[in-house]
C-alpha cells in the first residue's frame, strides 16, 4: 500500500504465489498491473504492509533495512533494463564490485567464469564505453551470476537492447536456469520474451489474473489481451 489516509493505494490485492526453484517465470500485465510491485516485494525492496514474504525458505518480513541489505547481497542477483555498470570501471572489476561490497572474497576466477559463460572472455579489460548495448546487458547478468545467488530478478532486460541483442540476452537467462540451475523472475511486457519463461504469471489491478505453463509469443499476447493490455 502506498500513500497515507484517503490517498492511500494498494499495489497488491490478496496476492498468493511461490516460484519454484530452478525455474523461469515471467511476470507481465497491463500499465498499472503492479507487475514489478510484485517482485520488489518478494526480494525486499518493497515493505507490504500484510502478509508475508519468504525467500529461500527465509522471511523477510519485520527484517531492517540492513538485514534486508545484506540478504539481499548475499542471495538476490539484479538485472535491469538500465545496465547499471559504472563506467570508470572494466568489465570484470564491474562484475567483482558486488562481491566486494558485500564483505565477500573476491574471487577472480569465478567472476571470470561468469563472463566467460557469457561470452565476453575476450573483454574482460573492456569498459562500458567501450562495448555495446548488448555486451553490456552481458556484463550485467555475469555480475548478477557471479555472486550465485538464490534467484535472479530481470526488470524488463532487453527493453533498451535491439532484437538480436534481446534475443542473445533471453537466451543467456534461459540458460542460467537450464545449465546453471539460477532461478530467474523477469518483468516484461514483451510476449516474445515471456516465451523464453516456463510460467507467465499475469497481473491486473494488483492481483493475479492468471498463469500460462509454457508460453509462445501468439499465447502470451492472447492472454494480455483478453487482461485489456
Amino acid at each position: 500500500m502506498h500513500g497515507t489516509a484517503a490517498n492511500a493505494v494498494s499495489a497488491l490485492m490478496s496476492v498468493t504465489l511461490s516460484v519454484e526453484g530452478g525455474t523461469f517465470t515471467a511476470v507481465m500485465g497491463p500499465s498499472g498491473s503492479a507487475r514489478a510491485r510484485c517482485c520488489t516485494a518478494r526480494h525486499g525492496l518493497d515493505r507490504p504492509t500484510s502478509g508475508r514474504v519468504f525467500l529461500d525458505g527465509a522471511e523477510l518480513s519485520g527484517r531492517g533495512e540492513g538485514a534486508l541489505t545484506r540478504f539481499r547481497r548475499q542471495r538476490v542477483g539484479f538485472v535491469f533494463q538500465q545496465f547499471n555498470l559504472l563506467p570508470t570501471l572494466t568489465a570484470l572489476q564491474n562484475v567483482l564490485l558486488p562481491l566486494r561490497l558485500a564483505g565477500r572474497p573476491a574471487d577472480r576466477e569465478r567472476c571470470v567464469e561468469a563472463l566467460r559463460r557469457v561470452g565476453l572472455a575476450d573483454r574482460l579489460d573492456h569498459r562500458p564505453s567501450e562495448l555495446s548495448g548488448g555486451q553490456q546487458q552481458r556484463v550485467a547478468i555475469a555480475r548478477a551470476m557471479a555472486a550465485e545467488p538464490k534467484v535472479i530478478f530481470a526488470y524488463e532486460p532487453t527493453g533498451a537492447l535491439d532484437s538480436h541483442a534481446a534475443h542473445d540476452v533471453l537466451a543467456l537467462l534461459r540458460q542460467a536456469v537450464d545449465r546453471w540451475g539460477q532461478t530467474v523472475v523477469m518483468v516484461t511486457h514483451d510476449p516474445v520474451a515471456a516465451a523464453h519463461a516456463d510460467t507467465v504469471l499475469f497481473l491486473r489491478d494488483g492481483r493475479l489474473a492468471g498463469r500460462l505453463t509454457a508460453p509462445t509469443p501468439q499465447t502470451a499476447t492472447a492472454q494480455l489481451s483478453e487482461l485489456g493490455a
